[in-house]
């Protein structure tokens, strides 16, 4: 059986701990330009440094040769030790602010939560 990541060292003495993602996807409408799409990875970036919350951000642009991504080209992983920290990062003043810098470049956005292992 293939394991990966830290699942592969979880034992009954060392379980996996959970925690939770909040993964978001972002498709820019075709009039950003690259400053306006640099200046949302800027802001996005600044997050955790705002949002004691946020416990690490993970991020890159989409490089699959598949075809499949429908016009999204960024994806954002923030995590969360539990459902109580997300709670504090949605509503917080600065995830607001960063929504007005995204708002006026964003032609569609996918979001998704899920427990996982780490």
């Amino acid at each position: 059986m293939l394991l990966f990541g830290a699942m592969a060292s979880a034992s009954p003495q060392n379980p996996p701990k959970k925690m939770l993602r909040h993964v978001v996807l972002f498709k820019f409408k075709d009039s950003a330009t690259p400053a306006q799409v640099k200046e949302v990875e800027d802001a996005f970036r600044a997050l955790p440094s705002k949002i004691k919350e946020i416990k690490s951000l993970e991020w890159g642009t989409n490089n699959s040769p598949e075809g499949l991504a429908q016009g999204f080209t960024h994806a954002f992983f923030v995590t969360f030790e539990n459902e109580a920290a997300r709670e504090v990062y949605l509503p917080h003043p600065d995830h607001k602010a960063f929504g007005k810098v995204l708002g006026p470049h964003l032609d569609k956005v996918l979001v998704i939560d899920y427990w996982t292992q780490e």
